[in-house]
């Protein structure tokens, strides 16, 4: 469009002005649609993105992440459902690595004909799940909102010096 319009200087400074706005638009959607699916989400599914992440985890060297999948093998599994999964792992390490002061945890997902089980474990300090200071925070809030939202079930476990236990299977 450049060489084939004729403007003044002052428009072509606007013209100049709305590219260069169209093309921050852009980048922010590209960031924003990551952030709402990340592409090896989107690509490989739900096994290799959990690999990923969690390896990147371990490789930090804060904690020993032991990532397990099976029956997951070429699976397909909506992508509603991926998504909650892939949050819901990402708070609960986030959670752990932040709060539990850990040295190790157990990612586990199954799936069956009829179920995707999810379960994160940690060795950190534990929390007592019924008393006013051991209360699920937003995260765990968020995390049990997509589950009731996907018809699924939620387990919470965890105790002061135990450690905890989180289990969500979904239907599919």
């Amino acid at each position: 469009m450049r060489g084939n319009l004729i403007m003044s200087p002052e428009n072509m400074q606007a013209f100049e002005r709305s590219i260069d706005m169209l093309d921050s638009s852009l980048r922010e959607i590209r960031r924003v649609a990551n952030d709402l699916m990340p592409e090896v989400l989107f690509r490989y599914g739900l096994d290799k993105a959990l690999q990923d992440f969690l390896a990147d985890i371990d490789k930090a060297g804060t904690l020993n992440v032991n990532y397990q999948s099976t029956g997951l093998n070429d699976a397909q599994i909506a992508h509603s459902t991926a998504i909650a999964l892939f949050r819901a792992v990402e708070e609960l390490m986030n959670n752990i690595i932040r709060h539990a002061a850990a040295r190790s945890a157990v990612i586990r997902l199954s799936r069956t004909d009829r179920h995707i089980t999810l379960t994160v474990e940690d060795d950190g300090m534990g929390f007592e799940p019924g008393s006013p200071g051991g209360s699920p925070g937003t995260g765990l809030e968020y995390i049990r909102n997509r589950v009731d939202f996907l018809k699924g079930k939620i387990d919470i476990r965890s105790a002061p010096g135990k450690g905890s236990s989180v289990m969500i299977v979904v239907n599919i």
